[in-house]
């Protein structure tokens, strides 16, 4: 059974309790690429950054958004999102803490639904916004 939202006890401010990951791995990142496909050698390649210049290997985006819509649908339930929306803002490194988390802007009702909107971000271990994104969600 999924999980449902109280619109009448969730309130404007409130956050999303955030997920943890406590140091994200290379093996991470190749699983990902396995799941999803994505291959480029940015993400696993140690030889290949390092001759574009770059100090390491680095998450894929959708890795790390994964992560957040993790965080979103452990709270609001599998099933009830309604828009996810993110934003890239800098790179995740193998070792970084990632918290994602978010806080509810809104609520309202809008063809025969009760929805609650809000903000969505994953901060590195320096506070850094690795993504900034926003949700849209039905409630009970």
């Amino acid at each position: 059974m999924a999980k449902k939202l109280k619109f009448d006890s969730v309130k404007v401010g409130d956050e999303i309790p955030p997920f943890v990951v406590n140091g994200v791995t290379r093996p991470d990142f190749v699983r990902y690429a396995g799941a999803s496909g994505d291959f480029v050698p940015l993400h696993y390649d140690q030889t290949f950054v390092e001759a574009a210049g770059i100090p390491t290997v680095f998450a894929q985006g959708m890795f790390t958004a994964g992560l957040l819509s993790k965080a979103l649908t452990d709270w609001a339930g599998i099933g009830n999102v309604r828009n996810f929306k993110v934003r890239f803002a800098t790179r995740v490194w193998p070792g970084d803490i990632v918290t994602c988390s978010g806080k509810v802007t809104g609520k309202h009702e809008s063809g025969g639904e009760k929805l609650i909107e809000g903000d969505l971000i994953v901060l590195n271990q320096k506070g850094e916004a690795a993504i900034r994104g926003s949700f849209r969600a039905v409630a009970a």
